[in-house]
């Protein structure tokens, strides 16, 4: 009997990751990086379905993959309905609401369309996505915004914040569900997650506009100096969106979305660019602060992951300010492919429940 192959699939916002495994084993791994550039034609998020989609076939073709062999396509979840933490099936009802981007428009939409056009193809290939960036588990108290109109929603990175979470609670001989931890995931977003117990009750909107900034979002604007843009005549609505989500942050500040670019060139004596990369870890200082104030202070670990996580430097000037709360732990990177993997996994053999959207 051939051993099942399984495709994890990862769209961020500004890489395409994906990864063959021949039952729990990595056969390869590959990170396609698109520049602003690349994507600055494409209006829509959704209008960039092709383009990945051609990149992802065209590697597996080049690596000579038998897609004939494939039991089930993982992709990360989109901006769907709030749902609860787990692996979802994708059906029509979810492809539809991805298309549309009933909760935003984000890279991570394209996981589930792309994992649905491959696997539609294949007989006997089941699509799934795992712990999208709608997962809700927020207390009602932290729903709450300051005016009834508004309501604070949940959208942040769910896959990797759990799938690290439960890594350190392995290495610390620990279950999930016993910790009190605060997750930072640093790349494209930033989202700070408050993990009290196995549940994330608190998490700042990483999406488009609460928290820290970060390479492209601007992060928590003044309210009233935003009203002001929006009436000042000078932008649409679309360039203000995009002001929020994708141009704005560190490449609105300095023009590249690369944080290691940011780095060298403060490290080559610009001044406005250090000021920048110090005000990010700053700002992700005090998120951590009021995540601790969430956990009353009695907090096991800060865990610090994601892209910018390799930074040494910017890990450091995190560490100087939030290590009197608890012990600062790193792990560079995420593990979401793993995790999805992982996940379709457990799906195909039966011992994790598949829910439906």
């Amino acid at each position: 009997m051939s051993k099942r192959l399984i495709l994890a699939i990862n769209p961020g916002s500004t890489s395409t990751k994906f990864a063959l495994f021949e039952e729990g084993n990595l056969l390869f791994e590959k990170t396609l990086r698109h520049t602003s550039e690349e994507l600055s034609g494409y209006k829509k998020i959704t209008d960039q379905f092709h383009f990945r989609m051609d990149l992802i076939m065209k590697e597996l073709h080049a690596k000579k993959i038998d897609l004939s062999g494939l039991a089930a396509v993982v992709g990360r979840g989109g901006l769907i309905k709030p749902i609860e933490s787990g692996i979802y099936e994708v059906n029509e009802k979810m492809i539809n609401d991805l298309r549309k981007g009933i909760m935003g428009e984000h890279a991570s939409n394209l996981g589930g369309l792309i994992a649905d056009d491959i696997a539609s193809s294949l007989p006997g290939a089941r699509a799934y996505i795992v712990d999208p960036v709608v997962v809700d588990e927020l207390e009602p108290v932290a729903r709450i915004s300051g005016h009834p109109a508004i309501e604070r929603i949940s959208i942040f990175h769910a896959l990797n914040q759990k799938a690290v979470a439960r890594t350190y609670a392995e290495s610390v001989d620990k279950k999930y569900q016993d910790l009190n931890l605060i997750l930072v995931h640093m790349g494209g977003g930033i989202s700070v997650g408050v993990h009290r117990k196995g549940k994330v009750i608190d998490v700042n909107n990483a999406l488009n506009g609460d928290g820290p900034f970060s390479p492209e979002r601007s992060g928590g604007l003044p309210s009233g100096q935003l009203i002001d843009l929006c009436f000042s005549g000078k932008y649409s609505q679309a360039e203000l969106k995009s002001m929020i989500t994708g141009r704005g942050g560190i490449i609105a500040y300095l023009g590249t979305n690369d944080f290691i670019e940011a780095n060298k060139i403060a490290n080559s004596g610009d001044q406005k660019a250090m000021l920048i990369i110090e005000a990010i870890a700053y700002q992700i200082s005090k998120e951590i602060g009021s995540a601790a104030a969430v956990l009353d202070g009695k907090v096991d670990a800060i865990i610090l992951t994601g892209g910018l996580a390799f930074q040494e430097s910017h890990v450091e000037r995190i560490r100087k300010k939030v290590g009197f709360i608890a012990e600062v732990v790193v792990f560079p990177g995420e593990d979401e492919i793993k995790a999805l993997a992982y996940n379709g996994l457990l799906a195909l053999d039966g011992k994790i429940e598949i829910k439906d959207y």
